[in-house]
């Protein structure tokens, strides 16, 4: 990460804590201590609530035990005191997700880009096939639509929609095409459109 920021490689980061991979390794406590030796590194953020709280140590408050109350503003908070932290943080993403049940979540998103935030259509009730991915397909869909100099709004739009679309089908892996993105990005329905 060093040698990427010295030669003026923009570095992306996805917090992606998992307790089964930390649990031998020293738990959340060891996984904070090695994400902030990596994070002034880091250009771009990216990690859900939990990715943030466990993997850096910066809460969101508000929140109850099972994630209910995704107010958007309080992710806003947690951002800003990641931002005095870390201020090389040149955009910050994360995804909104609600489990009703294990098939139906509200999704959604923010993003902190060039000093200002921008949020994504919230889709609720959106209906699971498999969470598996989703954050992964936020996260290509957000670093894609920056490549293609589509500005942060739109970023975080196609972020938050190959993420409900993956979610729609079996597997890790998106079979969402770019027009199917593209289309639910522009307020289109998150049925696979074949």
């Amino acid at each position: 990460m060093a040698c990427a920021k010295e030669n003026g490689t923009v570095v992306s980061y996805d917090l992606n804590y998992r307790a089964s991979l930390w649990k031998s390794h020293g738990g959340p406590a060891r996984a904070r201590e090695v994400n902030r030796a990596l994070a002034p590194f880091v250009d771009v953020m990216i990690g859900n609530e939990e990715d943030f709280t466990a993997a850096l140590g910066f809460e969101v408050e508000g929140l109850d035990a099972s994630c209910s109350n995704l107010d958007p503003a309080n992710f806003k908070r947690m951002i800003q005191a990641a931002l005095q932290e870390f201020p090389n943080f040149k955009v910050v993403g994360t995804t909104l997700r609600n489990v009703k049940s294990a098939s139906v979540n509200d999704w959604g998103a923010i993003l902190y880009a060039d000093g200002a935030f921008y949020g994504a259509t919230l889709r609720q009730d959106l209906e699971i096939y498999d969470r598996v991915g989703g954050g992964d397909s936020f996260a290509s869909g957000l670093i894609y639509a920056f490549l293609a100099g589509l500005g942060p709004q739109a970023a975080v739009e196609y972020g938050a929609a190959h993420g409900a679309l993956a979610m729609t089908t079996p597997g890790d892996t998106s079979m969402a095409t770019r027009k199917e993105v593209e289309a639910l990005a522009k307020g289109g329905s998150a049925r696979v459109q074949r």
